[in-house]
């Protein structure tokens, strides 16, 4: 497997801006968060299905949001202050967000100066989404905070179609030899059906009973490991938690490099 996506929060996302403080971050952020869950309320009770796509109010709240935990991340000298300086309640939500990015930077590695431009696709309703989670949870027993997670960190839950350097493909960014053994005859670029191949594949390798085994076998990195551990902890801890990530990737536009 090989990770494409924008889950590292290196591109589209604004950098540090000078003169920015713990307190005045600590104050954007809570007012960021507040609008986004206010807007996520709205948008579920209009669309219980949650079959629209997001609505303005959630998309300009999600990037603000989305770019002020990034922006700690290229700065980690202002994590612990502003940790402090946020309730606790949305400290805890932020942490796992932040040991996600943080992971994912360092898996990233520098810049190497080649540009990448990545064309991003609507991601498939978040509705629909969720349903295939809780399908390929009932079915193998992987939780469906950790499938959800994977989709995030491979694809930006599906909205990053290119096929990798390696040759991995679809929105769970399978190899096709590997999507021959564990895809169930399915389409390598159906949600649903990458989904269903992705708790196969993490359930032959040791999932649930060992999912850090399972997630490595997905991707040999400790740091993918655990950059899809810390978003799954995000989602399960937070019943609003898939809604942000999902949210935060919508946001992000067409084209970024």
């Amino acid at each position: 497997m090989a990770v494409l996506a924008v889950g590292c929060g290196s591109s589209g996302t604004a950098s540090t801006q000078s003169g920015s403080t713990p307190a005045t971050i600590a104050e954007h952020l809570t007012s960021a968060d507040a609008a986004l869950r206010s807007a996520l309320g709205r948008w579920r009770a209009s669309d219980p299905k949650l079959a629209s796509t997001p609505p303005a109010g959630v998309l300009a709240a999600a990037a603000q949001e989305r770019q002020l935990v990034h922006q700690l991340a290229e700065t980690p000298s202002l994590i612990r202050p502003t940790l402090a300086a946020l309730p606790p309640s949305l400290a805890a939500a932020v942490r796992p967000r932040l040991r996600a990015a943080l992971a994912l930077r360092r898996l990233a590695g520098p810049p190497s100066g080649k540009p990448v431009t990545l064309h991003l696709d609507p991601a498939p309703p978040a509705g629909q989404l969720l349903a295939d989670y809780h399908l390929a949870q009932s079915r193998f027993g992987v939780r469906w905070q950790t499938l959800a997670a994977v989709n995030l960190v491979e694809s930006a839950f599906g909205r990053v179609g290119n096929t990798s350097s390696a040759g991995a493909q679809g929105p769970m960014q399978f190899l096709p030899s590997t999507w021959k053994a564990y895809g169930l005859g399915g389409d390598i670029h159906s949600p649903r059906d990458a989904v269903l191949g992705a708790g196969n594949y993490l359930h032959q390798s040791g999932a649930p009973a060992d999912e850090r085994r399972a997630l490595f076998a997905y991707n040999h990195s400790g740091l993918y490991v655990r950059a899809v551990q810390a978003y799954a902890q995000a989602m399960a801890r937070d019943p609003l938690g898939f809604l942000t990530l999902y949210a935060w990737e919508a946001s992000l536009p067409a084209t970024i490099s």
